[in-house]
C-alpha cells in the first residue's frame, strides 16, 4: 500500500519553489477567459467536483475536466466529459487560461504551478474531525524551524487564494476558517456537493441503488448479507496500529460467519498497513479508492461503519447508518494530529480499543441498530446544515453571484478575451 507523510510532501514544495514563482510570472502574462472552468480531485473523476462539474455543464458552463493518468482519462471518457492531462503543457495552459478553477483536495489536483488569479473554488474533501491544515502541526513538519516558519508561509499565502470553500454548517464553516486562514465570507454554509446523493430521492431507492453498486464493487451478488464498512484514517505516514493479528483475523472471520456479514475495508490511500488476511476468507474484501473512488454513493447500502477519526462518520449520520468508533491509539493520535472539539462529543464515552472490543459490540449493533441510529442522527443535526439534495445547487449559485459582481473589464480576468 502506498504510504505518505507530510514531512517528505513538505520537502519536495520546497523544492519547487522556483516553479512557483515561474508559474506566478506566467498567470501575470497570461489573460484568463470570462467563460473557462476547469476541475481536478486528487481521487479520480469523482467527489464534489463530479457533481458540480455535471451541474455547470448542464447550464452552458465550458466545463473541462484535468486528468492524472490514463485511468483517469478513460473514466473521464465513459461518464462524457472533455479532458486533458494535468501535467502536459495542454494541462498547465487550461489551468492559467480558466476563469474557475474546481479543486477538491489542493492545487495539485489541476496544474498547480498556475491558478494564480483565478476563481478558485475549493470543495474540501470531508467535515474534519482532526485538525487540518494551520491547525495542524503536522502540516507544516519539516526537517528545521526555519523551513517549518517558511511552509506556514507558504501554506497561508496559498490558502488565500481560494476564493469559495463551502461549509456543511456554521460549526464546520469555523473550522475551515482557521483551518485555511480565510475571512469567513469566503465560506457561504452552502451544504457540500459530494454527499446530496445520500439525500436525493427516498431512502428505499438509495439502498437500492447502493447494494447494486455494492454488488458490482464485490464481483458477486451479497443478496441478504450484511455489509460491514471499516473506514481507518491516515496516521500521517505512520504504520496503523489497528492492523489485526493473525489470532484478530481468526476472531474476527468467525464472528463474520455467526453473524452472516461482510467485512469491507477501505484504508486511506495514503495509509500504511496491510489489511489482508494470512487465510483468504470471502467474507472479506477490500473497497480502496482503486476500486470505488467515491465511496458516499455506496453508504446507504451498508449496515455498520466502523471507523477511527474519519469524515466518513459524519457523511453515514446523512444516511443515517450505525458508527461504532475504533480508536486504539487515541491518546497518541489525539495529542500528536488534536480534534477539533473533544473524540467523547462525536464517539461518546467508551469507544472500542481492540477488535475484541469491536466483536463484543458489532452483533449488538447490527441486530438492534436503534441506539446508534439516533447518535447518528444528532451527528448530522450537528454538522449538517442543509439535507435536501441541493447542495450542488447552492454552491454553483454562489459561483455565478461573486464572478458576476467582478467588472468586465477586471484586470483580474482580462480585460478582453484572449483569443484560444
Amino acid at each position: 500500500m502506498a504510504s505518505f507523510s507530510f514531512g517528505a510532501g513538505n520537502a519536495r514544495k520546497l523544492r519547487r519553489i522556483p516553479l512557483y514563482l515561474a508559474g506566478r510570472l506566467l498567470t501575470a502574462l497570461v489573460p484568463r477567459s470570462r467563460e473557462r472552468w476547469v476541475f481536478g480531485c486528487a481521487v479520480g473523476v469523482t467527489d464534489g467536483a463530479l457533481a458540480l462539474w455535471r451541474f455547470a455543464a448542464a447550464r452552458g458552463e465550458q466545463a473541462l475536466w484535468l486528468v492524472a493518468d490514463e485511468a483517469q482519462e478513460r473514466e473521464a471518457g465513459r461518464l462524457g466529459i472533455p479532458s486533458v492531462r494535468r501535467d502536459s503543457v495542454r494541462g498547465l495552459w487550461a489551468t492559467a487560461r480558466a476563469r474557475v478553477i474546481v479543486v477538491t483536495h489542493g492545487f495539485g489536483d489541476v496544474q498547480r504551478y498556475a491558478v494564480t488569479g483565478a476563481f478558485i473554488v475549493q470543495l474540501w474533501h470531508g467535515i474534519p474531525l482532526k485538525r487540518i491544515g494551520l491547525d495542524s502541526s503536522e502540516t507544516t513538519r519539516a526537517g528545521s524551524t526555519v523551513a517549518r516558519r517558511v511552509l506556514a508561509v507558504l501554506y497561508r499565502r496559498t490558502a488565500r487564494q481560494i476564493s469559495l470553500l463551502p461549509a456543511a454548517s456554521h460549526l464546520v464553516r469555523g473550522r475551515l476558517e482557521t483551518a485555511f486562514g480565510l475571512p469567513d465570507a469566503r465560506l457561504p454554509v452552502t451544504g457540500e456537493p459530494r454527499v446530496d446523493v445520500l439525500s436525493r430521492g427516498s431512502a428505499e431507492e438509495r439502498r437500492h441503488a447502493a447494494r447494486a453498486a455494492l454488488d458490482e464493487a464485490c464481483g458477486r451478488p451479497l443478496g441478504g448479507t450484511r455489509v460491514i464498512l471499516y473506514a481507518p484514517t491516515w496516521r500521517d505516514g505512520e504504520p496503523d496500529p489497528a492492523v489485526p493479528d493473525a489470532g484478530e483475523w481468526d476472531a474476527i472471520t468467525a464472528a463474520l460467519d455467526r453473524l452472516d456479514a461482510m467485512l469491507l475495508i477501505r484504508s486511506h490511500p495514503l495509509g500504511a498497513g496491510d489489511y489482508t488476511p494470512p487465510v483468504p476468507h470471502d467474507r472479506v474484501g477490500t473497497l480502496g479508492s482503486d476500486r470505488v473512488a467515491d465511496i458516499t454513493p455506496l453508504l446507504p447500502g451498508m449496515d455498520l461503519l466502523v471507523t477511527d477519526y474519519s469524515s466518513l462518520a459524519f457523511d453515514a449520520a446523512l444516511v443515517p447508518l450505525p458508527v461504532l468508533f475504533f480508536a486504539p491509539d487515541l491518546e497518541e493520535y489525539t495529542a500528536r494530529r488534536g480534534l477539533y472539539g473533544t473524540y467523547t462529543e462525536v464517539a461518546g464515552t467508551d469507544p472500542a480499543r481492540t477488535w475484541t472490543d469491536v466483536l463484543a459490540w458489532v452483533g449488538g449493533i447490527l441486530n438492534d441498530p436503534t441506539e446508534a441510529l439516533a447518535a447518528s442522527r444528532r451527528r448530522s443535526e450537528t454538522v449538517h446544515a442543509h439535507r435536501d439534495g441541493r447542495n450542488t445547487e447552492r454552491v454553483y449559485r454562489e459561483i455565478r453571484r461573486r464572478l458576476e459582481r467582478a467588472k468586465p473589464t477586471d484586470a483580474r480576468w482580462g480585460a478582453r478575451r484572449a483569443p484560444g
